[in-house]
């Protein structure tokens, strides 16, 4: 199992999501952009520009995906980037809200809170088989006799993270229509703060199910077909806007425009568009903030069903 974090580490920007609502995402096709070159003070080119990736996957194995789009990045920019990584959600946001970076590839309901609590400001989105859009995936092993999520009652269940989008809120949204929690449904939950590591820990028995984003599974599914031949789908949740490229408040506007420059023309680019090929992204569009409408009405059913 060891090759599972190779293989999916390449997603570590896309990771992650929040719950399920009937509401249609917006869905995007907007023409690159080419970079234009600008000149910026001095002091801000000597300057790194600071980038979170990687929330929620063992990056260790497979940074050299990393390592490759931050050389792009800094190449295109003229400028040091420095690649920063967190083992969760509510850490990557603090230091977008504390200023400790400049810019995030982040999880979609992380961003929702986000920009309510702070301002966290929209600049990307990946476009994955032309669309702004990931699922949540509920999974068991293949030899489980478990077929339907509510066969699920009083067994050992792996969330994500307890922020992700698709790796928990997505699950328990999907349990408040049930007129169910987590704490009143499932035998036992853990967190295993990597879909990757909820995979896993399926495969070897350790729980019974789990809940993991879409784009982690249909990448292994890809790349490494084998290492999910023990897995099996029983449940797919509605689509919600993809995990986005972020930057902090206050950030300056030269410096988000050429950054926005970059990721949307990557694509047009031999260099740009073999990463964004490894990656299984077809290309960055400008972001829409309506794309996340959804995530936003599943919050607050949610916040609803807690104070009744």
């Amino acid at each position: 199992m060891k090759r599972w974090s190779v293989a999916i580490s390449v997603l570590g920007m896309l990771l992650a999501c929040t719950a399920c609502n009937r509401t249609e995402p917006v869905q995007v096709g907007v023409k690159a952009v080419v970079p234009v070159p600008h000149s910026l003070p001095p002091q801000i080119e000597q300057t790194p520009l600071r980038i979170g990736m990687g929330a929620m996957i063992t990056p260790k194995e497979g940074y050299v995906y990393y390592q490759r789009l931050q050389a792009y990045i800094g190449k295109k920019l003229g400028r040091t980037v420095k690649l920063v990584d967190r083992g969760n959600y509510k850490e990557m946001n603090r230091l977008l809200e504390a200023g400790d970076l400049d810019a995030a590839f982040v999880c979609a309901g992380p961003y929702v809170e986000g920009k309510e609590k702070f301002g966290m400001e929209l600049l990307a989105m990946p476009l994955v088989k032309g669309k702004a859009i990931y699922y949540s995936y509920i999974i068991v092993r293949k030899d489980s006799r478990i077929t339907e999520f509510e066969e699920l009652r009083g067994k050992v269940f792996a969330f994500a993270d307890p922020k992700s989008n698709t790796g928990k809120l997505v699950p328990t949204y999907m349990l408040a229509r049930m007129n169910e929690t987590p704490d009143s449904f499932f035998g036992r939950y853990i967190f295993t703060y990597g879909h990757d590591k909820s995979m896993l820990a399926v495969a070897e028995k350790r729980v019974d199910g789990a809940a993991v984003d879409s784009l982690i599974w249909e990448y292994v599914a890809w790349m490494q077909p084998e290492q999910i031949k023990l897995l099996r789908i029983i449940a797919r949740s509605d689509p919600y806007g993809i995990p986005p490229v972020v930057v902090r408040p206050g950030l300056d506007p030269l410096i988000k425009k050429r950054l926005k420059d970059v990721l949307l023309s990557a694509s047009t680019d031999p260099e740009g568009n073999d990463i964004l090929k490894g990656m299984m992204i077809d290309r960055f569009v400008a972001g829409d903030d309506a794309n996340y409408d959804s995530i936003r009405a599943m919050i607050r059913t949610l916040v609803h069903r807690h104070k009744e």
